[in-house]
């Protein structure tokens, strides 16, 4: 078996460099994957927070990314909210990447019930199944209702 190289700081920037060209990654997930790696603590929370410093690295452009790609997934705000909060991405910044989101939750629940189920539910057992799938995939109960009840609806053409 080969010999490792002894874990240097030099190390850890190129790993963390590497990680951060094949996607973002938040500063405490990027940490967590140094210190997997075999780099301590000490040297993994240094890089980190000079590749922040040089912008290299950005929590907000984490959490702006990870929002448009789950909202294109068709998840709701919580199941958002979670993922950002288990990435340990500070509230300001999540509070900030929601706010300038700029999404219809209710337009978006809709659009993935009808994609998913073709119209409103024909009975009990189907309003709760579907109710489930939203609630599933992260949206609250108003968005969940509007959708189940056929709300935002696109407007019919007008027969003139």
């Amino acid at each position: 078996m080969k010999p490792r190289k002894p874990l240097t700081e030099q190390g850890a920037r190129d790993s963390a460099l590497r990680a951060l060209g094949r996607r973002e990654h938040s500063a405490a997930e990027l940490q967590a994957k140094l210190q997997r790696r075999g780099h301590d603590a000490d040297t993994a929370s240094e890089v980190v927070e000079g590749l922040s410093e040089r912008g290299w690295q950005s929590d907000t452009r984490y959490a702006e990314m990870l929002l448009r790609n789950r909202v294109q997934q068709g998840y709701g705000r919580l199941r958002i909210l979670a993922e950002l909060e288990a990435a340990r991405v500070p509230r300001d910044e999540i509070s900030a990447a929601m706010a300038a989101a700029d999404c219809d939750w209710t337009e978006l629940a809709c659009a993935l019930q009808r994609r998913r189920f073709g119209g409103p539910p024909a009975g009990a057992a189907e309003w709760q199944k579907q109710y489930r799938f939203l609630a599933g995939r992260g949206f609250e109960s108003g968005p969940i209702r509007a959708a189940l009840k056929g709300g935002a609806q696109e407007p019919e053409s007008d027969p003139e």
